[in-house]
C-alpha cells in the first residue's frame, strides 16, 4: 500500500511538473523576452558598448521577477569583472637573425612593454603545421606562465582572429607572445611596445538555493553578447541582432528561472548565467566558472542556438560532447514517452563541445556540455544581420525549452547524478 501510495504521489508530482511547464513555457512569453534581447534598440549587443549594458539591466529585471537571488548576496544580479585591451604601438622581432614583420606577432599582455629573449622566463612552444588552431587557443587561457608561441605559416589565414583574441585578456601578470614563423629558431628576440586600457564587464547571474543539497550546483546558462552593429548590407541593415545566437540561449535561461522559481522545489541550488564576451573570446564564461569548485558542479546546461529547427525537424536538438557523459541518456530517459529527441552532436568534425562557454568546466571535468538546434553546416544567417526574430520559431523554442526543464528534473532533485568528463582525455 505504501508503495503504491508514494507510485501515485510521483505521479501526481510530474502531472503537475508537466502542467506548470505548459503554463510557464509558452510561445507567447518566449517570444516577448527574445523580442527585446534582439530588438534594433540592442544594437547588437557588443561588447564593451553602452548596448551591452543595456541588455544587461533587462536580463536582470527578468530575474528579479523570477524571484531569483542574486550572486553571493550582492547587491545587484550582475557579476562584474575587469579585462584589459591593449593596442601594439610597435612590435620588432628577431629570429636566429631573420627579422619578423610587426604584421606577424601578436600579443596578450597587461603590460606596456615586453622584452622576450632567451633569458627573459618564457615558456617556448612550438604549433607545427597540422595542429589544430584550439592548440594555440589554450595557451591563451593559462593563467600562470608566459609564453613565446611559435606558430607556422600554415596558421597565416587564422593568425588575424588570434590577434584579435589576444588583444583583450583578463588583467595578470603572465604575458603570451606569438609569432608566424616557418622554422623553431634557437636564438630569439622581441620587443612590444603597447597602449593598454582597463574595460569593465559583467555576467548576469540569478541563484535559486538548493534544500536539502543547496552546496550542489546546476547551471543554466547562454551567452547575450553579440556582434553589434557593422557595415549595412544590401538591405541597408546594419545591426547584427543575434536573435539566434545567443538571444534564443539567454532567453532560455530567463524562461527556465521563471519554470523553477515557480515550481520552488530544487534539492540542488540552480544558478542560471548569461555571459558577456562570447564572441570576443569566451571570457565571460571563463571569468563565471573559475568562481566554482568544479566538484560542487554537478551539471551544466549551456544553451546555444535554439531557434531554428535542428536537422532532424523540431521537437528535437543536440547534445555536444554527447559521449563524454552519460548526462544526455539521463536527459533522455526523463523525457521517455514524449515527442522530444535528444541526438549526439552531428557536428562534431567542428569541435563544437570546445567552443562554446561549457568549455571551462567540462575541461575541470564537470559533466558541462551545450544543447542547440543550429545546424552549423547550413545555417543561413549565422553571425549576418539577417539573424532576426522574424527568422525563429517561437512555438518550436518552446518545445526545447520545456524539454531542457522536464529532462533536467531528476538532476535538480538530486536523484541522478551525470558521470564526469575524463578531463585527462580532452585536447
Amino acid at each position: 500500500m505504501k508503495i503504491l501510495f508514494a507510485a501515485f504521489i510521483l505521479f501526481t508530482c510530474g502531472s503537475l511538473s508537466a502542467q506548470n511547464v505548459d503554463a510557464v513555457i509558452t510561445p507567447s512569453a518566449v517570444e516577448n523576452i527574445e523580442k527585446n534581447l534582439s530588438s534594433d534598440a540592442m544594437r547588437g549587443r557588443a561588447t564593451f558598448t553602452p548596448d551591452i549594458d543595456k541588455a544587461a539591466a533587462y536580463i536582470a529585471t527578468q530575474f528579479k521577477a523570477a524571484g531569483l537571488h542574486t550572486w553571493n548576496g550582492s547587491a545587484s544580479y550582475l557579476q562584474p569583472f575587469a579585462m584589459v585591451q591593449a593596442k601594439t604601438l610597435s612590435a620588432s622581432a628577431s629570429l636566429d637573425g631573420i627579422s619578423i614583420p610587426a604584421a606577424s606577432i601578436a600579443v596578450a599582455s597587461s603590460s606596456a612593454h615586453l622584452v622576450v629573449d632567451e633569458n627573459s622566463g618564457y615558456e617556448k612552444v612550438f604549433i607545427k603545421a597540422g595542429g589544430s588552431f584550439r592548440d594555440i587557443l589554450k595557451y591563451l587561457s593559462q593563467e600562470k606562465k608566459s609564453y613565446l608561441v611559435l606558430i607556422d605559416t600554415s596558421f597565416s589565414k587564422n593568425f588575424p582572429r588570434l590577434a584579435g583574441f589576444a588583444a583583450q585578456q583578463f588583467k595578470s601578470p603572465r604575458s603570451v607572445v606569438m609569432i608566424l614563423t616557418a622554422a623553431d629558431p634557437a636564438r630569439y628576440s622581441i620587443t612590444v611596445e603597447q597602449e593598454v586600457s582597463e574595460k569593465k564587464l559583467a555576467n548576469v547571474v540569478g541563484i535559486l538555493p538548493g534544500k536539502s543539497k543547496k552546496n550542489e550546483y546546476v547551471i543554466f546558462s547562454g551567452h547575450y553578447d553579440h556582434l553589434g552593429v557593422g557595415q549595412p548590407n544590401e538591405k541597408g541593415d546594419s545591426v547584427f541582432n543575434g536573435a539566434n545566437d545567443d538571444a534564443s540561449g539567454s532567453t532560455a535561461v530567463i524562461m527556465l528561472a521563471k519554470y523553477f522559481g515557480k515550481l520552488n522545489n530544487n534539492e540542488r541550488t540552480l544558478i542560471f548565467a548569461t555571459f558577456t564576451a562570447e564572441e570576443i573570446g569566451g571570457f565571460g564564461s571563463q571569468y563565471f566558472s573559475h568562481q566554482f569548485d568544479p566538484a560542487a558542479v554537478m551539471a551544466m546546461f549551456n544553451i546555444e542556438m535554439i531557434g531554428t529547427e535542428s536537422k532532424w525537424g523540431t521537437n528535437s536538438a543536440y547534445i555536444t560532447g554527447y559521449e563524454k557523459t552519460d548526462m544526455g541518456k539521463i536527459l533522455e530517459k526523463n523525457l521517455s514517452g514524449s515527442k522530444f529527441s535528444f541526438y549526439p552532436d552531428p557536428y562534431t568534425e567542428q569541435q563544437l563541445f570546445y567552443r562554446s562557454d561549457n568549455a571551462t568546466l567540462a575541461r575541470q571535468g564537470v559533466p558541462a556540455h551545450t544543447i542547440s538546434t543550429s545546424k552549423m553546416d547550413s545555417e543561413k544567417f549565422y553571425h549576418t544581420q539577417g539573424d532576426e526574430l522574424s527568422t525563429l520559431d517561437m512555438k518550436n523554442m518552446a518545445e526545447i525549452i520545456k524539454s531542457i526543464a522536464l529532462s533536467a528534473k531528476t538532476i535538480i532533485a538530486g536523484t541522478d547524478t551525470p558521470s564526469r568528463v575524463d578531463a585527462t582525455q580532452l585536447r
